[in-house]
């Protein structure tokens, strides 16, 4: 991972000359990786042109519901979110990691080779910048360093592009994580679309950045490109739910344990899980043994689980959470207030790929708020289980 530098002039390219700047990182060995439409979805794949971009798609997103449609523009970046994060590149959903065969005594046991790619990762948006930037704290910092992480980290670029839109769901405003990405990046783009004027402002957040955008003809940004960005970023603000209020949320959560709020949510949970595996920042694993029929062979997988499965919580005796009731409150509360006590940030960025993807579209903003609109008062319930 590359140091943030000093601050560089932001520099403009056309559109014409997009590929230009992709050629230029793929020229570095970087596998360029970014959104396509796939399944009436805008999902991440691999990239080989711009032209592979949704170009021309938005979405619209509400609670439980979410669409393609086509834009009036050729936009590369006019969509918001899809149901993919970049965790699935940096932080696999399944993962071998050790694999053994039957020896004369016991297993002779392999480590699974540490294979990565340098990647370069296309149109990251502010709050997914974040997103990645929080699951460094979680496994690359501390007594505990996740090395898988670590190793495929290393290897990633970061191309972010700034908001222009909002979704239905988006509240990065009130988390404080976009529309504008402000660190965290290699190189940032801003898409401008006015009339006939089609074109990308570009900023460098390191030296890396910097070397790949020198390799490409582009020109000094003008006042009015600057300000048309500007612009853009500030449409997208405007477009947002900027009323979730985060106002000493980790004491909100840890005063309303037995809230009863949480009843009515357990009637519309379906504990599906959607919103762990859709969510930016959630880490949650099992390790699963494989053995095949012979019995000769053996390996050890880690997989993505979710605190929102019976087996998760299950310790000697069973699950000590049996309830949707227990089990939303549990990620809710991690999200919101025990994620900061672990690693100092919020465990949300605002993306609302929770809300999007739930099919019951039960909202994280509306819960937190019928938890302030009646809130307990008495004992705290920090440090209780």
């Amino acid at each position: 991972m590359d140091e943030p530098g000093a601050p560089h002039a932001m520099k403009v390219i056309n559109r014409t000359a997009i590929n230009a700047l992709f050629d230029a990182i793929a020229n570095k060995g970087y596998e360029l990786v970014g959104p396509v439409v796939r399944d009436q979805t805008i999902v991440y794949d691999t990239l080989s042109t711009a032209d592979d971009l949704p170009i021309g798609w938005t979405d619209d997103q509400t609670g439980g519901t979410y669409r393609l449609r086509k834009r009036d523009d050729e936009a590369l970046f006019g969509y918001v979110l899809g149901p993919h994060s970049w965790k699935k590149y940096l932080y696999p959903p399944r993962t071998l990691i050790w694999k053994g065969s039957r020896a004369s005594r016991g297993f002779d046991i392999e480590s699974a080779p540490r294979e990565t790619k340098k990647y370069a990762f296309i149109g990251v948006r502010p709050c997914e910048l974040h997103a990645i930037l929080v699951q460094d704290d979680v496994f690359l910092r501390g007594k505990y360093v996740d090395s898988l992480y670590r190793s495929q980290r290393r290897q990633v670029l970061l191309v972010a592009v700034n908001c222009g839109q909002a979704g239905g769901t988006c509240f990065c405003t009130s988390m404080n994580t976009g529309p504008r990405a402000e660190r965290g990046f290699d190189l940032a783009l801003t898409e401008i679309i006015d009339g006939k004027k089609h074109a990308f402002t570009i900023e460098t957040g390191t030296e890396r950045g910097k070397e790949i955008l020198d390799s490409v003809s582009c020109a000094e940004a003008t006042e009015a490109d600057e300000s048309a960005a500007a612009a853009a970023v500030a449409n997208a603000a405007k477009q947002m739910d900027d009323t979730f209020d985060t106002t000493d949320i980790k004491a909100l959560f840890y005063d309303s344990y037995e809230h009863p709020r949480w009843d009515d949510v357990e009637k519309r949970c379906l504990t599906c899980a959607n919103c762990t595996m859709v969510c930016p920042t959630c880490f949650c694993s099992a390790v699963e043994d494989i053995t095949d029929v012979t019995g000769e062979h053996v390996e050890r997988w880690r997989q993505w689980d979710s605190c929102f499965t019976t087996d998760f919580s299950y310790i000697v005796g069973g699950s000590i959470r049996q309830s949707a009731r227990s089990r939303y409150r549990q990620w809710i509360t991690h999200k919101l207030a025990t994620w900061i006590d672990q690693f100092g940030t919020s465990g949300c960025v605002g993306c609302g790929r929770c809300i999007t993807w739930c099919p019951v579209a039960i909202d994280i903003r509306e819960e937190t708020r019928a938890l302030r609109a009646v809130r307990p008062t008495g004992e705290t319930n920090v440090g209780k289980t």
